[in-house]
């Protein structure tokens, strides 16, 4: 494509006149300019000062590596801190805006760009913000995605905590409600830990659950029916009356293997004090 080479001259009527160009594009972001200050309090990001760094990597043409790096970094911050998309859409179109007022206002006094010129600037600079908005968003999603995955993760593990107490016994205290979305983590981490770790006792704590639907007791039995299976013997504690009387409308009943215990307490000191 080819190029309008911008002179120095430009440069610096922008620079000198830095006070008018920051007005002016808080006049554009209506929306954001009573946010600058808390978004550089808690995401350390500073909206003016990167305003200036994008119009110099857009004036300078040349530092597309420069503008995707600043643009990583930027979607990498705003991911980081959950800063709303639409603020940044709007500053970013807002300092678009406010840059061609200022080429239009430098044109009238210098008169350095014919028509065909202009053209030629437009593609130029509203390229270079929009690979600019590109790379951000691609980098936005790409972090928030990671830090979604990772933040589930450990959602799962503390859905799921399985403490090891012995070489060969371990607890599962369960507490809180049990779904479906649970009862499936619970199955995956539960048989993945008696692999990696060879326990050969797993104690499963119920007394910090009230009520279990019908498709949590049967995903509940099919993880002792696991368990079971890897050579791992399961003991169940703190049953809750509501939760025996619901196997019982079932009509579930724990295998030969599976012993079960009042309470936690009683359990350890059958499999740790003897």
């Amino acid at each position: 494509m080819e190029k309008v080479w911008i002179d120095e001259d430009i440069k610096q009527y922008i620079k000198d006149h830095k006070q008018d160009f920051e007005n002016q594009l808080l006049g554009q972001a209506v929306n954001v300019r009573d946010k600058i200050d808390d978004i550089l309090r808690f995401g350390e990001i500073d909206l003016i000062n990167n305003a200036h760094k994008l119009v110099n990597y857009v004036i300078d043409g040349d530092m597309l590596t420069e503008l995707q790096l600043f643009a990583k970094q930027e979607g990498i911050a705003w991911a980081t801190h959950s800063i709303p998309l639409s603020f940044k859409l709007e500053w970013v179109q807002a300092i678009r805006r406010t840059l061609w007022n200022f080429i239009q206002e430098y044109n009238k006094v210098e008169q350095k760009f014919t028509i065909d010129m202009v053209f030629i600037l437009e593609k130029q600079f509203n390229n270079q913000i929009d690979d600019f908005l590109n790379s951000f968003f691609i980098n936005y999603s790409t972090f928030k995605d990671s830090l979604i995955l990772a933040q589930r993760e450990i959602v799962e593990t503390l859905s799921v905590p399985i403490i090891p107490i012995t070489p060969s016994v371990c607890i599962l205290p369960l507490i809180g409600a049990m779904d479906s979305f649970r009862t499936t983590i619970l199955e995956e981490k539960v048989l993945e830990e008696i692999n990696r770790l060879h326990f050969q006792t797993l104690i499963i704590d119920l007394s910090g659950i009230a009520t279990m639907e019908s498709n949590v007791i049967e995903h509940l039995m099919k993880t002792i029916y696991g368990t079971s299976m890897m050579g791992c013997r399961t003991i169940i504690t703190g049953l809750r009356p509501d939760v025996v009387r619901q196997l019982i409308s079932l009509g579930i009943n724990f295998d030969k293997e599976t012993k079960t215990f009042g309470t936690l307490q009683q359990a350890l000191n059958e499999f740790l004090l003897k």
